[in-house]
């Protein structure tokens, strides 16, 4: 197949292609040290690395690509059970990381190659121009590039295969779909062993040959800094963007920043309208939203030339089909904006399998290939489609209806007693099911009360979607990409 990065195998050059911190690598560099590593893993299978977020975890994955290896991202905060448990089910025969990182007693038995960025860094050298792009060449569209663990909420964690093709037609297509280029400029402080991180935000601005600047850490400093100083687009989750609308009615230098970008993109989960609204109101710049998951990659965005519609996920991304399905799997051909269904997705942006998993694999799909997402969502008439949960915790039957919790979660967060919220469903002998609010209050010592925030959403949306139960909470519990857990929500 072709390259999955132009940039580094037609004439690399003296453009920054990655900055983290202080440090960076041109174009040029970046090709020697990817190809340096690359070089050492010929004829190897599937290759761990250990995914901190730093200079060497985008150098490690680009070096596995160009070697036409799968490259496996080990969560540097996974716990021995979850960690032992990835690495016997993808067996890889060595691990990547950067010199000096210590890495834990699962990773013992395995050989350690150091990541060493300064390598080589004269694409002359004979080794590293022939080694890479040859061995990349004979890779093929659906060899595996990428083994990404999801999250194990009902299990052990799966190991979703994304084959080569996905990762070039999934950035291609938001290529199209942000008009992303390589003047462009991209910020972030993302996990490296998520897509969202490692595929959007490092090898997307790599396959267009543009530049990455990650924060490190996240901080509304840091977003300004970078924003300011040339970066035009950013890329975050809700809880960033959270403490950004938080920060910005006290931070002028922020909303010029954030006002000045060409695009602000949220993922990972949905972004409250309430957010939305007030980064709008501070800087006149809307974020987008879309929509991917890992076996995925992307399905939908908002389109930079499109309507950057609150609580809307956009239209399907070019070469993705999707459509919404009824619990017995009849497809719902009534896009009103109010029937709810499945989201199912088919196209060349979808994993091949779950490693060592045909049972999980066969049952992810349907008979004519399109994969079940468990994502509920509704569909406007002209294609836009707003996600109302996940089928297992966010749709609540209730009173015959079917409820999306994240509309009704929105509307809790319009009250101003509110900071966070969560909806659930839980047994009630009348309903079927009764909607529960889970609060964090914004002033602790005065929470609002059950039948305030009752009426509230009734008010806003529909009797039947009003709360039953308000149980308060110091804290949600939350991932590292800012989803919510709402299977570690207390019981009763």
């Amino acid at each position: 197949m072709s390259s999955l990065f132009p940039a580094l195998t037609d004439a690399p050059d003296a453009r920054t292609a990655l900055r983290f911190g202080p440090r960076s690598l041109t174009y040029a560099q970046l090709a020697g040290a990817a190809r340096a590593v690359g070089a050492r893993l010929r004829g190897e299978g599937r290759v761990a690395v250990w995914a901190t977020p730093e200079l060497e975890t985008a150098v490690a994955v680009v070096g596995v690509l160009l070697a036409g290896a799968a490259a496996v991202p080990l969560n540097p905060k996974s716990g021995d059970k979850e960690l032992a448990h990835i690495l016997g089910d993808s067996a890889p025969s060595l691990v990547l990381a950067a010199p000096g990182d210590e890495l834990p007693p699962a990773l013992a038995g395995l050989t350690r190659i150091d990541v060493d960025v300064t390598a080589v860094t004269d694409v002359t050298d004979v080794t590293a121009r022939e080694d890479g792009p040859a061995a990349e060449a004979r890779a093929q569209d659906g060899d595996p590039a990428l083994i990404v663990y999801t999250s194990g909420t009902t299990g052990p964690p799966k190991g979703a295969v994304l084959p080569r093709r996905a990762l070039a037609t999934t950035l291609d297509a938001l290529a199209d779909a942000w008009r992303w280029t390589a003047e462009d400029v991209l910020t972030h402080g993302l996990p490296l062993f998520h897509v969202h991180g490692l595929v959007l935000g490092v090898l997307g601005p790599l396959r267009r040959g543009g530049s990455v600047r990650h924060l490190g850490r996240f901080s509304t400093e840091g977003v300004t800094a970078e924003l300011s100083g040339g970066a035009t687009m950013l890329f975050g989750v809700p809880t960033m963007y959270h403490r950004i609308a938080e920060a910005l009615p006290g931070d002028p230098e922020l909303a010029k920043a954030l006002a000045g970008a060409r695009l602000l993109v949220s993922g990972s989960a949905a972004l409250p309208v309430h957010d939305h609204e007030r980064i709008t109101a501070a800087t006149g710049r809307r974020v987008i939203e879309r929509y991917g998951m890992t076996e995925t990659l992307m399905n939908t965005s908002v389109r930079a030339d499109g309507e950057a519609r609150a609580g809307t996920v956009g239209v399907p991304l070019p070469g993705v089909e999707l459509r919404l399905v009824e619990e017995d799997g009849a497809p719902i051909t009534a896009y009103d904006g109010e029937t709810v269904g499945e989201i199912q997705v088919r196209g060349p942006n979808l994993f091949t399998e779950y490693l060592n998993r045909p049972d999980a694999t066969a049952a992810a799909f349907t008979a004519d290939g399109f994969f079940r997402t468990g994502d509920m969502a509704v569909r406007e008439a002209d294609g836009y489609v707003r996600i109302v949960g996940r089928k297992a915790t966010d749709l609540i039957k209730s009173g015959g209806y079917k409820i999306g919790a994240g509309e009704i979660e929105n509307a809790l967060l319009e009250h101003p007693a509110v900071r966070e919220a969560a909806v659930t469903g839980e047994p009630d002998a009348d309903l079927g099911e009764r909607i529960v609010a889970w609060i964090v209050p914004a002033d602790p010592y005065a929470p609002p009360g059950e039948r305030e925030l009752s009426d509230h959403v009734a008010r806003r949306l529909a009797p039947h979607k009003r709360p039953r139960v308000v149980r308060l909470l110091d804290a949600l519990p939350r991932n590292e990409m800012g989803k919510i857990m709402k299977r570690a929500l207390p019981q009763g």
